[in-house]
């Protein structure tokens, strides 16, 4: 209804604003952006701020028969001509007449042509001499979602104005408040999905959250909208993702099982998983401005960061290429089922990329290719002459073996360095699960009762750390470690709690080394000596690579 409501784009409703303060708003006026970012919702605006008798600082007050008119579109001076269906020379003609006479109120009359490029081009020719010599009561606003189809005779008299396209998160926070001022429950998750399906359109979003109210009722959950809106289920994109880093070809398969039984396309699926998979490097790239690059919830960023430090940036390229390749295999495919099995398998069962750097190191398994020379040409030689056997001494019985002694089993007590220690070995046994572990804690050790705390800001993590995989993995790999038989329990604790986790361990550590790095550096003479000539001091201190 006002300025200061419509979303997502205050780079317009400023400009406009200050445009009317200062009584420099121009004749004519083009609103350009995709379906439903606001376009002809600002020229309504726009109209009531102009016409609206009770506005204060050119905001309408919204009350008065004026803005209402407006608002459901009675008023005789301000007329909303559909491009679309009046593209005609005569329709515009008709226009160009009416356009001398005087409002019946108020001191501007305000002509609104929605689909604007939908004009033919006789029709745009016709409206040339109204646009360039107006007359001082009329203004135009023109719409338009192809701007590129509009005449650049026209765009050359118009001020224009690009409506972005509405960020996720945005709609969201709009959905959310429609719900709670409609008193309807709702799944955060839910509407994260219809926001996402609206695709930066506010219009678009609100006519799926309606869709999805009539069918869900009272309360909004994640199931309601995948059923409602034909959508995949987010939770098995981030399995399936997982699977992939984890080269889990089990688990893949058992997804794209689940695919199928629900009547999903694949299509579609492997379209969200590619997608996904520009987030996992997006969070990879900029993890600490994540949400600013990637349109997802909190709790999916913080999955994807966890993700992030189990693969290399060069393994997320070669999942995105091969998932790329798939996505354009599967329309063509007679049966795509096929096609997307074999795809999550190739890509489950690629070969690891290692850095060059760690195979000079010796620390990765370099590729086993044959690098050594040609091989040498053996001269040939003569044959030998025939040479008696030796005689041969019958040989000694073989002693028999010594029993070989088991080496003694080193047990290990569990305290906070060796759970950093033990979490180590397990990021190399397997790094998912050792990234997992890393955001967990000592608690309480009773005996072989082991309690581990994860912080509540971590809690989305509690349903992976106690799936059956993990804490099989973890139990075995801590027997094995410590040469006891301990039993895990994860419990939630508080943020303010104070805890040293492997990672905040490992934080520290580098905080420590840097410290270190940067005393070394200030008290170098040479630098002392440069700082004391300059007046100057350090700002900044970077590592360079070797």
């Amino acid at each position: 209804q006002t300025f200061n409501e419509l979303i997502g784009q205050e780079h317009v409703t400023q400009t406009l604003h200050n445009a009317l303060k200062n009584d420099r708003l121009p004749h004519a006026l083009l609103f350009t952006g995709t379906r439903g970012v606001g376009k002809t919702s600002a020229a309504r605006i726009l109209a009531k701020s102009l016409r609206c008798p009770n506005a204060v600082d050119f905001v309408p007050c919204n009350k008065c028969s004026v803005c209402q008119d407006i608002s459901v579109g009675s008023s005789i001076d301000v007329l909303e001509i559909d491009g679309a269906s009046n593209n005609g020379v005569e329709a515009v003609r008709e226009l160009i007449e009416k356009v001398g006479y005087m409002p019946s109120s108020g001191k501007y009359k305000i002509y609104i042509i929605d689909e604007v490029h939908m004009l033919s081009t006789s029709a745009f020719n016709a409206l040339l001499k109204t646009l360039e010599e107006p007359p001082a009561h009329v203004k135009f606003v023109f719409a338009t979602t192809e701007v590129h189809k509009i005449p650049s005779t026209i765009l050359s008299r118009c001020q224009r104005f690009d409506f972005r396209r509405i960020p996720t998160r945005m709609i969201r926070d709009h959905l959310t408040k429609i719900c709670e001022t409609e008193g309807i429950g709702f799944e955060t998750e839910a509407l994260w999905s219809v926001a996402r399906q609206g695709d930066g359109s506010m219009r678009d979003s609100q006519s799926l959250l309606d869709q999805v109210i009539t069918f869900s009722g009272d309360k909004i959950t994640q199931r309601n909208v995948i059923d409602v809106l034909g959508l995949t289920d987010r939770a098995m994109i981030v399995d399936t993702l997982g699977a992939l880093i984890n080269r889990d070809g089990e688990q893949a398969l058992s997804i794209v099982e689940r695919i199928y039984q629900s009547g999903q396309d694949a299509k579609i699926f492997v379209g969200e998983l590619l997608e996904e998979i520009r987030h996992l490097l997006f969070v990879k790239e900029a993890p600490d401005r994540a949400a600013t690059f990637v349109d997802l919830p909190d709790s999916e960023i913080e999955v994807l960061k966890t993700y992030s430090e189990a693969v290399e940036r060069e393994e997320i390229h070669m999942l995105f290429d091969m998932t790329l390749k798939g996505a354009q295999e599967i329309p063509r495919a007679d049966d795509p089922r096929l096609v997307l099995e074999m795809l999550v398998l190739k890509m489950v069962n690629a070969p690891q990329i290692v850095q060059l750097k760690q195979i000079l190191t010796g620390s990765g398994e370099p590729s086993k290719k044959n690098i050594s020379g040609p091989a040498k040409v053996v001269n040939r030689v003569s044959k030998p002459a025939v040479v008696p056997p030796a005689r041969v001494e019958a040989a000694a019985p073989p002693e028999p073996p010594k029993p070989v002694e088991p080496k003694p089993v080193v047990k290990r007590d569990l305290n906070e360095k060796e759970w950093v220690l033990f979490v180590a070995v397990m990021r190399k046994v397997d790094s998912r699960i050792g990234a997992q572990l890393e955001n967990l804690s000592l608690s309480k050790i009773e005996g072989t009762k082991i309690e581990l705390g994860l912080k509540k800001q971590k809690e989305f993590l509690i349903k992976q750390i106690e799936s059956e995989e993990t804490m099989k993995a973890l139990h075995e790999q801590a027997k094995m470690y410590f040469a006891h038989d301990f039993e895990f329990k994860v419990t939630i604790v508080d943020n303010e709690v104070e805890t040293m986790t492997p990672r905040d361990h490992s934080d520290r550590v580098e905080h420590d080394r840097k410290s270190a790095l940067r005393e070394e550096v200030e008290n170098h003479p040479l630098v002392k000596q440069i700082t004391n000539v300059m007046n100057a001091k350090i700002k900044e201190i970077k590592e360079t690579k070797s």
